[in-house]
């Protein structure tokens, strides 16, 4: 009886761990979250829809995981395109994909630029037509805030390009 409580316990931590470290997988509702939520802004600039993708996912979530100690706000320099958000508190992907978005208002379509002062990548990486695929997570940090990254395959904002 003892050794099958011991089991159970150390199944339990397996799962804990597991549910953990994997904080948005095809079979979670955060992954079907922020393709909606991209898909939603993306159409709103008649763009086409972004699909989930899991190779794309797991670089995600493997680079908010080394977030989880600091909670820093550091672009992974990857071969993905990618958006970052973190905030003291429980921040929600519609938090995260809506401040990237509202950076619109910022985007100058005639002359391809942000406006002076003022930033625009994050959005113009949202509704970046070439980029189909994304991966995202999110991670509660060390204290006790949150840190969401959206990597982007393949990735956008190259210079002298526009997004749609």
């Amino acid at each position: 009886m003892e050794f099958t409580k011991l089991v159970l316990l150390a199944i339990c931590s397996i799962v804990l761990i597991s549910v953990h470290i994997s904080p948005a997988n095809a079979d979670d509702p955060l992954a079907a979250e922020f393709v909606e939520l991209h898909n939603k802004y993306r159409a709103m600039d008649n763009v086409g829809p972004v699909t989930w993708d899991e190779t794309v996912a797991d670089y995600a979530r493997n680079y908010a995981n080394t977030k989880i100690e600091t909670c820093e706000m550091v672009h992974s320099h990857g071969q993905y395109g990618e958006c970052l958000a973190m905030g003291s508190y429980d921040v929600q992907p519609e938090e995260a994909v809506k401040m990237w978005a509202d950076e619109k208002q910022f985007y100058d379509h005639a002359a391809n630029t942000c406006a002076p002062g003022q930033v625009c990548g994050h959005y113009t990486q949202v509704v970046w037509a070439n980029s189909t695929k994304i991966g995202c997570a999110k991670v509660r940090c060390a204290n006790g805030g949150t840190f969401i990254i959206c990597n982007y395959d393949p990735p956008g904002n190259y210079v002298g390009e526009k997004p749609f």
